[in-house]
């Protein structure tokens, strides 16, 4: 860390009547971890995000722990606990579904330090050093996450500044900003993610970096930046999420073949649909309504599978063909930078193939349509297409016609199809008879 910054932080101390933080907004199982840690003699705070949620009079999503005690002290006082990791080992406490997390302080990095820590290129690939609770405070990403509670007297300690930022709404990395990234290129992302959901502005001096160093995300293994999109997109601040990973040229180290259509997108359909399945997202979210990564994926995806599908057919592959080769072709190409879990696999295919038959219209053929399991997906997919000009406005209602009526109103409905499709067919025989044949 930066030892002139560390010299101007000063360790504040509030007490309780100088801030709003109560324990009756404190997960009871987070209270019991504190206290039982305390009991056995060991420093413990409750830390991270849902001390700075709890601040912003925000709900915290989890409650993180921190202590002096290493992770065998934890889970020898917690029948409940199971240690888990390696580059980060970590004891996870089990209250039934919800899981306290409790992580030994960390301490600073003096090269390569064996099995407990590891540097590569700058990278962090081992981070078990222990360390003080000020070193933890210095380790931790951004000042407005290294803000401590105290149970014992019910203080918040601040080493770093973090709650003056958390007052500016500003975002600021501890330390050097480009070498933190380096250490760990996570965090970029993480620096985009808080600055969605909080609405804070990042700090300049780290901000900078991260309109250079996206390839460092090349190098994080796909199943981490898998875990990384979820929270990224599903945490109810898509839109925001995307506009700055676009900003600061992250998006393309995540999704590049979509970053290359986005960029040929001229009359901006392809965004408009990608930001309206987010808005879509996120007010789900906020009503507390299930999202599936299969249905976003299937969103940043349509369109490089649309684009390498027109490719094939104008190399004489037959149009079944199409779809099914350039799903995969796009899939095994996103699989290099997101693994994407294979239960996606088929929901994510699925919507794409319901796309074409949702133009067959015919009345058996619509009626069974509708027992397909992705069948609502599906059609959720086309109602957004339709909104930003991807697809027929009147596909798209008649299916919400037909999906909303009864038994006796779809064969209505499809009766009122065939007869139209006949009259057409007639009308356009007779505009191909020659004069005087008749």
């Amino acid at each position: 860390m930066d030892n002139n910054e560390k010299k101007n932080a000063e360790k504040c101390i509030y007490p309780r009547p100088d801030h709003i933080i109560s324990r009756s907004n404190i997960s009871p199982n987070a209270v019991k971890v504190l206290y039982r840690l305390n009991g056995a003699g060991f420093e413990a705070f409750l830390v991270g995000g849902g001390v700075r949620d709890l601040l912003l009079e925000r709900k915290p999503k989890d409650f993180d722990v921190t202590t002096n005690a290493t992770p065998e002290d934890v889970r020898a006082l917690f029948r409940n606990c199971r240690l888990i990791g390696r580059r980060f080992r970590l004891a996870h406490v089990h209250f039934g579904s919800e899981i306290i997390e409790v992580a030994t302080f960390r301490g600073q990095h003096e090269g390569d330090q064996g099995d407990e820590g590891q540097i590569v290129d700058g990278m962090i690939v081992r981070d078990n050093v222990y360390g003080s609770l000020e070193e933890d405070a210095w380790r931790r990403d951004f000042s407005v996450n290294s803000l401590y509670y105290n149970v014992k007297d019910f203080s918040v300690e601040d080493h770093v500044g973090g709650l003056a930022d958390l007052k500016a709404k500003k975002l600021r990395i501890l330390g050097d900003p480009e070498a933190r990234y380096r250490e760990d290129p996570v965090r970029m992302l993480r620096a985009v993610r808080f600055a969605a959901k909080l609405d804070f502005t990042i700090d300049a001096e780290s901000e900078a970096p991260l309109f250079e160093l996206g390839g460092l995300l090349e190098g994080v293994p796909p199943a981490r930046l898998f875990e990384e999109v979820l929270k990224l997109f599903l945490s109810g601040h898509a839109v925001k999420t995307l506009e700055l990973l676009r900003r600061y040229n992250l998006f393309h180290f995540l999704f590049p073949q979509t970053e290359v259509c986005l960029k040929e997108d001229v009359d901006g359909v392809n965004l408009a649909f990608i930001n309206r399945a987010l808005e879509n997202t996120d007010s789900r979210v906020a009503e507390g309504k299930p999202v599936t990564p299969a249905f976003i994926f299937a969103v940043f995806l349509w369109q490089p599978v649309v684009c390498l599908r027109a490719k094939y057919l104008e190399r004489g592959m037959s149009e079944s063909q199409t779809m099914t080769a350039a799903a995969d072709a796009v899939m095994s190409g996103q699989s290099r930078r997101i693994s994407i879990p294979r239960r996606f696999h088929t929901p994510m295919r699925d919507i794409w193939h319901l796309q074409d038959r949702f133009l067959k219209r015919a009345p058996k053929r619509s009626i069974r349509l509708l027992t397909h399991p992705r069948f609502r997906a599906g059609y959720d997919f086309l109602l957004l297409r339709a909104e930003v000009g991807d697809a027929e406005v009147e596909l798209a209602q008649w299916w919400t016609s037909f999906y909303d009526a009864d038994e006796s109103g779809r064969g209505e409905i499809t009766d009122k199809l065939s007869r139209g499709r006949r009259q057409f067919k007639r009308r356009k025989s007779k505009s191909n008879t020659s004069p005087g044949t008749e």
